[in-house]
């Protein structure tokens, strides 16, 4: 009976323990983003912008330069997107089109990614500080850093082709500093 008292004492004292042991989901994900901000990619978990969602989700983000802001393009998976969106690549819609046509490099850099991209990656987003993809991480780090190149790529593409004029600073000519 002693015995029955001690296992149960030890199973009581145990099993906070193994509930805080993370489990092989979040291992890998601690990986994969460990991996993604050594390669320089920022994640939050925030809400997403689709239509109708509840919750949040993973969102990495790759920083445009101060000075080459990108431009403003939200493209949605089909499978969570409405059909009066249009349709743009390999099952991608524009939830909101670029202002004005991306260049070459940048479609080309931009349908090449849409390709390659698992199937929980629901948006890519772009706007002047940001390249941002959503998505639900179920990848390992090993098969996202095969995504690096083309992300690093786009992003270099859609560098400076920002929908809004950047502001210039005021000079101080000597005809507008005496009126």
């Amino acid at each position: 009976m002693e015995w029955l008292i001690i296992v149960f004492i030890l199973m009581f004292v145990i099993a906070p323990v193994m509930w805080l042991k993370p489990s092989p989901k979040q291992k890998r994900q601690m990986a994969l983003r460990s991996s993604a901000k050594k390669q320089g990619v920022t994640i939050k978990i925030e809400k997403p912008p689709l239509h109708h969602f509840r919750g949040t989700m993973p969102a990495y983000r790759w920083y445009f330069p101060q000075q080459a802001p990108g431009p403003d393009f939200v493209l949605v998976r089909e499978s969570n997107a409405s059909e009066a969106l249009e349709l743009y690549h390999a099952g991608w819609r524009w939830r909101i089109a670029p202002l004005r046509p991306l260049p070459e490099t940048a479609c080309a850099s931009l349908k090449t990614l849409l390709e390659r991209l698992p199937q929980d990656a629901l948006v890519i987003e772009s706007n002047s500080t940001a390249l941002t993809l959503w998505w639900w991480e179920s990848q390992t780090a090993e098969r996202f850093s095969t995504y690096e190149e083309d992300f690093r790529t786009l992003k270099e593409a859609l560098s400076g082709l920002s929908d809004r004029p950047t502001a210039k600073p005021l000079t101080g000519s000597s005809e507008t500093a005496g009126h």
